[in-house]
Protein backbone atom coordinates (compact mmCIF):
# COMPACT_ATOMS: atom_id res chain seq x y z
CA UNK A 1 0.00 0.00 0.00
CA UNK A 2 0.89 3.29 -1.21
CA UNK A 3 2.00 5.80 1.90
CA UNK A 4 -0.55 7.86 0.31
CA UNK A 5 -3.23 5.26 0.44
CA UNK A 6 -2.30 4.64 4.00
CA UNK A 7 -2.40 7.99 5.29
CA UNK A 8 -6.31 8.40 3.81
CA UNK A 9 -7.05 4.92 5.52
CA UNK A 10 -5.75 6.58 9.15
CA UNK A 11 -7.76 9.69 8.54
CA UNK A 12 -10.75 7.42 7.77
CA UNK A 13 -9.92 5.40 11.08
CA UNK A 14 -9.09 8.30 12.93
CA UNK A 15 -12.36 10.11 11.98
CA UNK A 16 -14.41 7.02 12.41
CA UNK A 17 -12.96 6.90 16.14
CA UNK A 18 -14.23 10.39 16.80
CA UNK A 19 -17.23 9.72 15.57
CA UNK A 20 -18.12 6.64 18.23
CA UNK A 21 -16.67 8.78 20.50
CA UNK A 22 -18.65 11.79 19.77
CA UNK A 23 -21.99 9.66 19.98
CA UNK A 24 -20.75 7.97 23.08
CA UNK A 25 -20.19 11.51 25.13
CA UNK A 26 -23.79 12.48 24.00
CA UNK A 27 -24.99 10.65 26.55
CA UNK A 28 -24.15 12.24 29.39
CA UNK A 29 -24.13 15.54 27.89
CA UNK A 30 -28.04 15.13 27.08
CA UNK A 31 -28.52 13.87 30.79
CA UNK A 32 -26.43 16.48 32.57
CA UNK A 33 -28.01 19.74 30.90
CA UNK A 34 -31.17 18.22 31.42
CA UNK A 35 -33.05 19.66 28.39
CA UNK A 36 -35.99 17.36 27.32
CA UNK A 37 -36.16 16.13 24.02
CA UNK A 38 -39.63 17.05 22.42
CA UNK A 39 -42.05 14.13 21.79
CA UNK A 40 -44.26 11.50 22.98
CA UNK A 41 -43.00 9.48 26.55
CA UNK A 42 -44.46 6.41 27.45
CA UNK A 43 -44.80 5.57 31.44
CA UNK A 44 -42.81 3.22 32.36
CA UNK A 45 -45.22 1.25 34.55
CA UNK A 46 -42.73 -0.70 36.78
CA UNK A 47 -41.19 2.71 37.26
CA UNK A 48 -44.64 4.83 37.81
CA UNK A 49 -46.77 5.03 40.98
CA UNK A 50 -48.64 6.96 43.40
CA UNK A 51 -48.80 7.33 47.13
CA UNK A 52 -52.03 8.49 48.78
CA UNK A 53 -52.84 9.42 52.32
CA UNK A 54 -55.74 10.25 54.59
CA UNK A 55 -56.56 10.51 58.31
CA UNK A 56 -58.23 7.58 60.64
CA UNK A 57 -60.63 9.31 62.68
CA UNK A 58 -57.44 11.60 63.78
CA UNK A 59 -56.07 8.93 65.22
CA UNK A 60 -53.64 7.89 62.71
CA UNK A 61 -52.86 8.66 58.70
CA UNK A 62 -52.90 6.06 56.62
CA UNK A 63 -51.28 5.34 53.49
CA UNK A 64 -51.60 3.20 50.27
CA UNK A 65 -50.11 3.47 46.89
CA UNK A 66 -51.38 2.60 42.90
CA UNK A 67 -48.64 0.69 40.85
CA UNK A 68 -48.34 0.33 37.48
CA UNK A 69 -49.36 3.57 35.62
CA UNK A 70 -49.65 3.55 32.39
CA UNK A 71 -50.14 7.01 29.77
CA UNK A 72 -47.93 9.05 27.86
CA UNK A 73 -46.39 12.88 28.40
CA UNK A 74 -46.37 14.59 24.84
CA UNK A 75 -43.63 17.57 25.81
CA UNK A 76 -42.97 20.18 24.08
CA UNK A 77 -39.52 22.12 25.33
CA UNK A 78 -40.48 25.38 23.02
CA UNK A 79 -43.66 25.70 24.00
CA UNK A 80 -44.44 24.36 27.39
CA UNK A 81 -48.33 25.07 27.26
CA UNK A 82 -48.83 22.58 24.23
CA UNK A 83 -47.92 19.61 26.16
CA UNK A 84 -49.83 16.97 27.08
CA UNK A 85 -50.95 13.75 29.81
CA UNK A 86 -52.63 10.89 30.01
CA UNK A 87 -52.82 8.68 32.66
CA UNK A 88 -55.09 5.00 33.53
CA UNK A 89 -55.04 2.36 36.18
CA UNK A 90 -57.48 -0.18 37.25
CA UNK A 91 -58.63 -0.13 41.00
CA UNK A 92 -57.13 -3.83 41.35
CA UNK A 93 -53.48 -1.27 41.38
CA UNK A 94 -54.86 0.22 44.42
CA UNK A 95 -52.99 -1.13 47.84
CA UNK A 96 -53.99 -0.03 51.19
CA UNK A 97 -52.45 -1.52 54.55
CA UNK A 98 -54.48 -4.64 54.56
CA UNK A 99 -55.91 -7.32 52.35
CA UNK A 100 -59.21 -6.29 53.86
CA UNK A 101 -59.19 -2.91 52.82
CA UNK A 102 -58.85 -3.54 49.38
CA UNK A 103 -61.80 -6.27 49.27
CA UNK A 104 -63.90 -3.19 50.73
CA UNK A 105 -62.63 -0.75 48.24
CA UNK A 106 -63.81 -2.78 45.80
CA UNK A 107 -67.20 -3.72 47.27
CA UNK A 108 -70.30 -2.05 47.32
CA UNK A 109 -69.84 0.37 49.90
CA UNK A 110 -67.32 2.09 47.39
CA UNK A 111 -66.42 1.56 43.58
CA UNK A 112 -68.53 -1.72 43.43
CA UNK A 113 -66.38 -3.64 41.40
CA UNK A 114 -65.32 -6.76 42.47
CA UNK A 115 -62.99 -8.18 39.88
CA UNK A 116 -61.23 -4.60 40.22
CA UNK A 117 -61.48 -3.82 36.53
CA UNK A 118 -63.07 -0.65 36.70
CA UNK A 119 -60.32 2.44 35.38
CA UNK A 120 -59.23 5.90 36.62
CA UNK A 121 -57.89 7.93 34.30
CA UNK A 122 -56.26 11.20 33.96
CA UNK A 123 -56.35 13.78 30.67
CA UNK A 124 -55.23 17.33 30.69
CA UNK A 125 -57.11 19.73 29.44
CA UNK A 126 -54.03 22.45 30.50
CA UNK A 127 -50.33 23.33 31.26
CA UNK A 128 -49.42 26.44 32.45
CA UNK A 129 -45.95 26.39 33.50
CA UNK A 130 -44.28 27.77 35.89
CA UNK A 131 -40.54 29.32 37.38
CA UNK A 132 -37.70 26.76 36.74
CA UNK A 133 -39.13 23.08 35.77
CA UNK A 134 -42.41 23.84 37.31
CA UNK A 135 -45.75 23.82 36.23
CA UNK A 136 -49.61 23.28 37.05
CA UNK A 137 -51.67 21.19 34.90
CA UNK A 138 -55.08 20.40 34.63
CA UNK A 139 -57.41 18.14 34.04
CA UNK A 140 -60.32 15.64 34.15
CA UNK A 141 -59.60 12.71 36.68
CA UNK A 142 -62.38 9.82 35.65
CA UNK A 143 -62.95 7.95 38.89
CA UNK A 144 -65.80 5.34 39.79
CA UNK A 145 -67.86 6.76 36.93
CA UNK A 146 -67.59 10.43 37.76
CA UNK A 147 -65.29 13.42 36.12
CA UNK A 148 -63.96 16.00 38.02
CA UNK A 149 -61.09 18.96 37.50
CA UNK A 150 -58.45 18.71 39.25
CA UNK A 151 -54.97 20.41 39.13
CA UNK A 152 -51.72 18.57 39.81
CA UNK A 153 -47.91 20.73 40.63
CA UNK A 154 -45.38 19.00 38.81
CA UNK A 155 -41.99 18.94 38.66
CA UNK A 156 -39.64 18.03 36.21
CA UNK A 157 -37.32 15.52 38.47
CA UNK A 158 -34.74 14.38 35.75
CA UNK A 159 -34.40 14.11 31.90
CA UNK A 160 -31.77 12.79 30.17
CA UNK A 161 -30.29 9.89 28.32
CA UNK A 162 -31.22 6.46 30.13
CA UNK A 163 -28.16 4.85 30.70
CA UNK A 164 -30.13 1.16 30.31
CA UNK A 165 -31.08 2.06 26.83
CA UNK A 166 -29.50 5.11 25.60
CA UNK A 167 -32.85 6.59 25.03
CA UNK A 168 -34.21 10.16 25.76
CA UNK A 169 -36.57 9.75 29.17
CA UNK A 170 -37.91 12.12 31.66
CA UNK A 171 -39.15 11.96 35.57
CA UNK A 172 -41.95 13.81 37.16
CA UNK A 173 -42.94 13.98 40.65
CA UNK A 174 -46.63 15.64 41.52
CA UNK A 175 -49.05 16.27 44.32
CA UNK A 176 -52.09 17.12 44.56
CA UNK A 177 -55.51 16.53 46.91
CA UNK A 178 -59.25 15.45 46.16
CA UNK A 179 -61.94 14.95 47.93
CA UNK A 180 -63.40 11.29 47.73
CA UNK A 181 -66.75 12.55 48.22
CA UNK A 182 -67.05 14.48 44.89
CA UNK A 183 -66.30 10.76 43.46
CA UNK A 184 -69.12 9.55 45.53
CA UNK A 185 -66.65 7.76 47.86
CA UNK A 186 -67.65 9.39 50.65
CA UNK A 187 -68.68 6.52 52.74
CA UNK A 188 -67.77 7.06 56.96
CA UNK A 189 -66.51 11.00 56.08
CA UNK A 190 -65.68 12.81 58.20
CA UNK A 191 -64.35 9.84 60.86
CA UNK A 192 -62.52 9.09 57.91
CA UNK A 193 -61.29 12.07 56.38
CA UNK A 194 -62.79 13.34 53.21
CA UNK A 195 -59.35 14.81 51.97
CA UNK A 196 -57.10 12.62 50.18
CA UNK A 197 -53.89 13.73 49.23
CA UNK A 198 -51.55 12.15 46.36
CA UNK A 199 -48.38 12.53 45.23
CA UNK A 200 -47.58 10.77 41.98
CA UNK A 201 -43.69 9.59 40.25
CA UNK A 202 -43.78 9.09 36.64
CA UNK A 203 -41.11 8.04 34.73
CA UNK A 204 -41.08 7.87 31.15
CA UNK A 205 -39.25 6.65 27.76
CA UNK A 206 -39.01 8.66 24.12
CA UNK A 207 -41.50 6.62 21.92
CA UNK A 208 -39.57 5.36 18.56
Amino acid sequence: MSRHNMKREHMKSTLIALTAVASLMALPVLAEEGRPVAGTYNFDPDHSSARFEYSHMGFSESHGVVRGITGKITLDPAEPAKSTVEASFPISNILTVSPQLDEHLRGKDLFNSADGSSMVTFKSTKVEPKDGDEAKVTGDLTMNGVTKEVVLEVDLKKAGANPMSGKPAVGFDAETEIKRSDFNLGIFVPAVSDEVKIEISVEGAKAD
